[in-house]
């Protein structure tokens, strides 16, 4: 999955004012909705036994994803590279600018 639709389905899922929110406001209700509608909707239930809300999220290793959430290594993979990473990277230029 691109970054450009990583974005379009952040988007649909937390806007507010027609504008992206910043992962870091988001509930444990927001981000298990995130990862339900990129596809993850076994492993979305992961996030919210864990209690990972947007700041959590934020602050997640890949190693925190890979074993901390007990779920299957395939899924894992996916769900920090392709998610969880680049969230983190559009958080930190969103607050460096």
């Amino acid at each position: 999955m691109e970054g450009e639709e990583i974005a379009q389905i952040s988007l649909k899922i937390s806007s507010i004012n027609g504008q992206l929110s910043d992962p870091a406001h988001w509930a444990v209700a927001d981000v298990v909705n995130y990862f339900k509608a990129t596809g993850f909707e076994e492993q979305a239930n992961a996030f919210q036994d864990q209690e990972i809300d947007g700041k959590s999220l934020l602050l997640m290793t890949r190693n925190d994803v890979l074993t901390g959430l007990s779920i299957k290594l395939g899924p894992a993979l996916k769900i920090y590279e392709y998610h969880v990473k680049p969230l983190q990277t559009q958080h930190l230029k969103g607050n460096v600018s």
